[in-house]
């Protein structure tokens, strides 16, 4: 594990995943759907949840390409980076809460190591790491 993703790893705590079929729990904190599309057979009534945010869901186009195909995980994550990065307007508020609160991120896929939710918490404690390295 090199340097970034041990000191990642260290302000986890503040950013889970969880798939949004499981039920939500206290340690939760503030509970954030990071899909693009809204989850089969659930109700839009059925979870708890404190935001649906889309745009921090991978492309459509990006999504169709990976196909949760396994061997494509490190290409999909690469990219993935690349969308985020263009628009940190949709990331920054949630640097912001988990910097005071934790922070879970509801994923639907059956793939519980590979999937965007996955891809974004790690992207998303770098940039608190980052955030808090320069206070």
């Amino acid at each position: 594990m090199g340097a970034v993703a041990k000191a990642a790893a260290a302000v986890a705590p503040k950013i889970n995943i969880k798939r949004v079929y499981e039920p939500p729990s206290v340690a939760d904190g503030r509970r954030i759907l990071v899909e693009r599309l809204w989850p089969r057979g659930l109700r839009r009534d059925a979870i708890a949840l404190d935001h649906w945010a889309k745009d921090l869901g991978a492309s459509d186009v990006l999504r169709r390409w990976y196909g949760h195909v396994p061997d494509r995980w490190p290409e999909f994550k690469r990219r993935y980076r690349a969308e985020l990065r263009q628009h940190p307007e949709n990331w920054e508020s949630l640097v912001e809460i988990a910097r005071s609160e934790p922070v879970t991120l509801l994923f639907s896929a059956r793939d519980e190591k590979r999937n965007n939710a996955v891809a974004l918490a790690t992207f998303l404690a770098e940039r608190l790491l980052e955030s808090e390295k320069g206070k």
